[in-house]
């Protein structure tokens, strides 16, 4: 399809999809929307960064304007699952820039932001409730909201979800869906557990995968650099420094790890904030905004708001640490070359970390290039003095690699596991015998001495 004047949504939407500067709907968009209006469940396969939202938001409003009824008190119409607050935030505002014509009422239910608006907000009914499962579900436990009037449910980001943990609290948010019901379930890739859940809840679901389970797209520059973990920041500094390097997004394992990049890119004079989960609602809000508007030029993230983050012209994605799910480098890379533009990914990877290489290498079918580091810069050198001089030094933390990693069978145990594991066998012996002596004390003791 060429126009999205072919897809038969009402002329409000197809305004403010015009207003947008939108005129072609992307693959998923031309095969999601009609199945979406004709009432058939979905299960969408489509990377990063190719249209999915809009995909789902456009029929969702286009029933919620057809609608006659308004929501009744404690329900919505349509439910949006997503796995981050940012992701949620982000569906949000495409609901309200594509349906400013048709004005449906729109629910942010997410974790970490008060409770008492979210539950005004749900009490009278809503249109459209975008949720992260975990806040969605205390809602439901206290009443003050139900899901049995909701005629249309997309799950977002499944895999993501699944990776999170959430799929005991989605289940148990589907199971309080009416049985007539349209179910919608979009990824970027597609792990067992979710296919078994769209299994599970989708009935004979029409299935489109707009490109192959879990490649990165074409646009984005793959490299890798081989450096010790020990040199690492002083290489991101002396790369985030090359001239062609405008906004870009630097991904660790933890949120401490997180927060100690930020702080050495802060003494190195770069403009970087932090987001990961244990910032507060407000204080993720602001950092992305100073991101959107260029105020800060560096964000620092986990992979919890790996999918959350929308923002344009991202020119380089920085995996400092490599992930330990491989599935997770595709997602943190589609942050750049997004809406038809290139983009740049590289990866500093350390000795511990070279299994992890080849996992994500065997996922996307393609063998990474190699590159050196940069030439060591006045920046980088400064920053290593000053670490220096305050007696700081970057730990080298191994990748914690997952069961299935271990091919080669148990690991052998030096002679100081050896050692620890003898020490261990004697502490709990002598924990045996100390009653015994104890006892043995107690009876040795003179009758005098115990009157006394």
């Amino acid at each position: 399809m060429n126009s999205f004047d072919t897809l038969g949504l009402a002329e409000p939407i197809l305004r403010a999809i015009a207003s947008e500067g939108y005129t072609a709907p992307t693959p998923i968009q031309a095969k999601v929307i009609p199945a979406m209006m004709a009432g058939s469940d979905i299960v969408g396969i489509a990377q990063t960064g190719t249209g999915k939202t809009a995909a789902f938001v456009l029929p969702i409003l286009n029933a919620v304007n057809a609608a006659a009824l308004p929501a009744k008190p404690k329900t919505c119409k349509a439910l949006i699952l997503a796995p981050t607050r940012e992701l949620a935030a982000q569906i949000a505002d495409n609901v309200r820039v594509y349906g400013r014509h048709t004005r449906p009422s729109v629910a942010v239910i997410v974790g970490g932001a008060k409770i008492p608006p979210q539950i005004k907000a749900l009490s009278q009914g809503v249109d459209i409730v975008v949720a992260t499962p975990g806040r969605l579900l205390d809602h439901m436990s206290s009443r003050a909201f139900r899901v049995d009037a909701t005629t249309t449910i997309v799950l977002d980001e499944a895999d993501q979800m699944f990776d999170l943990g959430f799929m005991p609290q989605i289940k148990r948010i589907m199971a309080g869906l009416p049985a007539k019901r349209q179910t919608v379930l979009l990824s970027a890739t597609m792990p067992k557990a979710v296919r078994a859940l769209a299994q599970e809840f989708l009935k004979k679901p029409v299935e489109f995968t707009v490109t192959p389970n879990s490649k990165p797209i074409d646009r984005i520059d793959q490299k890798v650099m081989l450096v010790p973990a020990g040199a690492k920041r002083a290489v991101l500094i002396d790369y985030l420094s090359q001239p062609d390097v405008d906004r870009a997004i630097v991904f660790t394992r933890t949120k401490r790890g997180a927060d100690k990049v930020c702080k050495y890119l802060d003494a190195a004079e770069f403009a970087s904030a932090a987001i990961h989960g244990n910032k507060s609602q407000n204080q993720r809000t602001r950092s992305l905004d100073a991101f959107r508007k260029g105020k800060v030029t560096i964000l620092v993230a986990t992979d919890i708001a790996a999918r959350g983050i929308d923002v344009d012209d991202i020119s380089h994605v920085v995996n400092f640490e490599l992930p330990n799910v491989p599935e997770a480098y595709v997602h943190r890379i589609g942050r750049t070359a997004r809406a038809g533009k290139s983009g740049q990914a590289v990866a500093l990877c350390d000795g511990s970390e070279r299994g992890l290489l080849r996992d994500i290498e065997k996922l996307i079918k393609r063998q990474i290039e190699v590159v050196p580091a940069p030439a060591p810069t006045e920046r980088s050198k400064a920053a290593v003095e000053a670490n220096a001089a305050k007696g700081e030094v970057e730990e080298a933390r191994p990748a914690r690699g997952k069961p299935q990693q271990r091919r080669n069978g148990p690991r052998k145990a030096s002679g100081n596991g050896a050692n620890h594991g003898q020490r261990n066998a004697q502490g709990k012996e002598g924990a045996k015998k100390a009653p015994a002596n104890r006892t043995r004390s107690r009876r040795n003791r003179k009758p005098a001495a115990r009157a006394a």
